[in-house]
Order: structure tokens, then C-alpha cells, then sequence
């Protein structure tokens, strides 16, 4: 990636008030033509969204995406749409005990409503209070109870492909449990034991660390420091680990650039939120030094990947790193990637991800690359072509992949390979990180998940 070290975040504001602006024509549309018994809107097909039977894990972006509206314009019709829809809809993933996606879901929309009255941006209301808290208190606990145990001594919540089965992508649904546990809860377990959500939210992201990171060392020693496996794979007979592999990536031993995304964001939050922890309160869970030491590491690695190896020169990776058509493409990292070429698509739903994860990763750290890394990818996702900006489109955030192995992304007619559609996860993204980036612009308390009421 070529980082503009000269952006400033005051350089992007029209840019984020002018997807905002977008934003809001393509969320009432979606809103006016869709039937929530069709299940979750996934990803466009010729710019209108559509539903894929799998797993519903987009509906929380879905009604998530009109609550950060209203978060970035005020406009009352915004949480009015969000805060109906989530308690109209919502309810069944609170208690979906068969998905590893409750951050994904279930924060994005009660946690979000949740941090606004904290915020004093909604009125203060008793009842809706607790109703907001009790769905957050079940929803961590529930993704909490998917535990696998490892040989050594620690675990991670399975995804759904079962209890063999760790995806990178759950690091950033951690969120769930965080809010869980600083609301009070715990998870009880057999014989009424009590068991710490915090204490399992740093058991997970230890075992994602560890075998789902590569640092170029010991195990590793082959490996390119930073690349990142979708899937890390355990013999449930005894604990161990088995070996990587990948459902939405190219090949094990190549970096899906989503769960590369989802890592970079995942690990950087989870240290803002740990600096929000009293040393007392983790001393018992490993310390301070120790969980910092892990979740650096795997932070700064995945981060430099990123930069170093997954991206065209604009920022924006192409869907996997070792997709075999880059070839075609010749030395594709020295110039801005293209959605329209012939070979392999680019994923502008993980660029929004990983902006995100390298701005927050910089305000752990101080460490200002990474915050021009972050503005860099931003300004370019915030433009064309990766900004929607067709009336007819439903979409916000065109060029995002969801599964190309499985061939479910959309390819437009007189063209080879999947473009020009969106996803509900990608849309998603880009409004948190115009949000971000909109607070850190107008000088407005600091986006977080978990924050304390005022």
C-alpha cells in the first residue's frame, strides 16, 4: 500500500457527509421492499439486496445500518427504524444457540442502542434500559456456551461448523461476551458453576492468536509473518491442534483478505476496550503485560500484512491472497486495484474492516502509520467506484465477495468474475468507520462498543 502520510481526518469530511447523505435513500429502500419472512438481505444481485438460506448473521447490520444513521445525521425517522425493527425481529438471535455471530447480530443492534443512551444521544428510560441490557447479558453468555476445550489448558467458542472448528472471523464477536461481562453477567454452567465471560473472551482470543495468526517464527518459521488461516481445525478427541484450512478463502496456506479484516479489527478493539479493565480485574486472567503482549503481537502482525502484502497501492485487497488468477495481473501491488479486470475480484467489504482496525490499532499504540494506513484505505472506499452512488442501487459499498468458492457472488453479464454488487456486512462497515472517523472529525466522544453511561 503507498500511505498518504498527509492525510488529515478533517480532509475527509465532505466525503463522510456525502455517504451519509447516500446512505440514507438506500436504507429506506431496503426498509420499503423487504419482507423480513424472506429472511436477512445478504448481498445485491443487479443492485437489489437478496436473501441467502444459510445463516441469517447480516440482520443485525441490516437494522444496525439505521441506527448509525441516525447516529451520524440525527434524523429521529433513523432510531425509530432500528429500535422497532430490533425489538420486531431480533429477539430469535439472542437465544441462537447454533451461530458464532451474536457481535455480529446482537450488538449491532441492542449494543448500539444500548451505547447511545449511555451516551445521552436517546432519553434515559428505565425499562428500555434494562430490556437492552437483559438481551446484551443473554446474548454473550449464549455465544459464550459454544466452548471447545484445548490441549493446552485454554479453548474457543466453535463455529457453526462444529466443535472441531475455530474461524478467525469470531475475534470481532468477542463483543458480545465484553458487554455481557461488564453489564454483570456470567455464563452458569453444570452444577450452577460460574463461568467469567472475560476469562473465556481472552481464552478465545489467546487460541485465535496462536492458531490462527502466523508470526514467521518457531511453527511459523515458513510462514510470512501477519497471513492469517479462516479456519484452525482440532482433533476433539484429545484438544490438539490438527491444521488450518478455509471455507471462504482460497487455500489454507493463503490469507482470505475478510478474516485477515476481521482479525486486525478484532484484536485492536479488544485492546482499546482491556485499557477500560482495572489491572486487579485481569491479574488473575494472565495480567496485563501478557494479555497486551498476545494481542499486540497478532495485532501488529495482521496490521503489517496488510500494508506489506494484501493490498493493491490504493488499499483495497483483492478477495484472497494467493487467488490464482493475480497472476494475470502481474505486479497488481504497485497500482490501484480494479474491480473490473478479468481475473480476480477485490473485496471492498474487508478494506472497510480493516480501515477501522488500523485506526483503532493507532490510537492504542500512538503509532501514526497506521492511522494514515487507515485514512488512506478510507479515502478510497469513500469514492468512486466503491461508493454507490446510483438512486437504483441498494447498496453503499460496491465490490464486496462474499463467497467465491461457493460461487454465490453475482457476476454481471459480459463479465468474468463477481463486481458492481454489495453486502449487508460491507454496507455495515463502511457507516461504522464513516462514523468513527465523523466523531474523530467533529471532536465527539470516541466510538466504542462498551461505553459507561455519562
Amino acid at each position: 500500500m503507498r500511505i498518504d502520510a498527509s492525510l488529515h481526518v478533517s480532509q475527509l469530511a465532505p466525503a463522510l457527509q456525502r455517504l451519509f447523505s447516500l446512505s440514507a435513500s438506500k436504507i429506506h429502500s431496503i426498509e420499503l421492499g423487504w419482507d423480513p419472512a424472506h429472511g436477512a438481505p445478504v448481498f445485491t444481485v443487479e443492485g437489489r439486496y437478496t436473501s441467502r438460506g444459510w445463516t441469517e448473521w447480516t440482520q443485525g447490520f441490516q437494522f444496525g445500518s439505521a441506527i448509525l444513521q441516525y447516529d451520524a445525521t440525527g434524523e429521529t425517522s433513523f432510531l425509530e427504524m432500528g429500535r422497532g425493527r430490533t425489538v420486531e425481529v431480533m429477539a430469535p438471535h439472542l437465544t441462537h444457540t447454533g451461530v458464532h455471530d451474536h457481535g455480529f447480530n446482537n450488538v449491532s443492534t441492542y449494543g448500539n442502542l444500548l451505547r447511545l443512551m449511555n451516551e445521552g444521544r436517546i432519553p434515559e428510560s428505565g425499562w428500555e434500559r434494562e430490556f437492552y441490557e437483559l438481551a446484551l447479558k443473554c446474548t454473550g453468555a449464549v455465544q459464550a456456551a459454544r466452548w471447545s476445550t484445548t490441549a493446552d489448558g485454554g479453548g474457543y467458542i466453535y463455529s457453526f461448523n462444529g466443535p472441531h472448528s475455530l474461524f478467525v472471523d469470531t475475534i470481532r464477536t468477542l463483543r458480545a461476551l465484553a458487554v455481557s461481562h461488564i453489564l454483570g453477567h456470567a455464563l452458569l454452567g453444570e452444577n450452577d458453576r460460574k463461568i467469567n465471560l472475560l476469562a473465556r473472551l481472552l481464552d478465545h482470543a489467546r487460541s485465535t492468536a496462536r492458531y490462527s495468526v502466523y508470526y514467521g517464527e518457531g511453527r511459523d518459521a515458513y510462514d510470512i509473518r501477519g497471513r492469517v488461516t479462516h479456519e484452525a481445525v482440532f482433533n476433539r478427541n484429545d484438544g490438539h491442534f490438527r491444521c488450518p484450512n478455509s471455507q471462504q478463502g482460497y487455500s489454507p496456506f493463503s490469507t482470505w483478505t475478510r478474516g485477515l479484516a476481521w482479525a486486525m479489527l478484532g484484536f485492536a478493539e479488544q485492546l482499546e476496550f482491556l485499557r477500560s479493565r482495572s489491572n486487579e480485574e485481569l491479574e488473575p486472567l494472565g495480567g496485563r503485560e501478557e494479555i497486551y503482549g498476545f494481542m499486540r503481537k497478532a495485532a501488529r502482525a495482521t496490521c503489517d500484512f496488510y500494508i506489506e502484502h494484501a493490498t493493491a497501492a490504493d488499499g483495497i485487497p483483492y478477495w484472497d491472497t494467493g487467488a490464482p488468477g493475480l497472476a494475470s495481473l502481474g505486479d497488481w501491488q504497485s497500482r490501484p486495484a480494479d474491480p473490473f479486470n478479468d481475473h480476480e475480484p477485490v473485496d471492498s467489504s474487508a478494506a472497510a474492516i480493516a480501515a477501522q482496525g488500523l485506526l483503532r490499532l493507532s490510537n492504542h499504540l500512538g503509532d501514526e502509520r497506521y492511522w494514515a494506513a487507515g485514512l488512506t484505505v478510507a479515502r478510497t472506499l469513500f469514492a468512486e467506484p466503491y461508493l454507490s452512488t446510483a438512486p437504483s442501487h441498494q447498496g453503499l459499498l460496491l465490490h464486496s465477495v462474499y463467497h467465491r468458492p461457493n460461487g454465490w457472488d453475482h457476476i454481471p453479464a459480459g463479465n468474468r468474475i463477481p463486481c458492481g454488487e454489495s453486502s449487508m456486512w460491507g454496507d455495515y462497515h463502511a457507516r461504522e468507520l464513516a462514523l468513527y472517523l465523523l466523531r474523530v472529525h467533529e471532536q465527539k466522544p470516541y466510538l466504542t462498543f462498551w461505553s459507561a453511561p455519562q
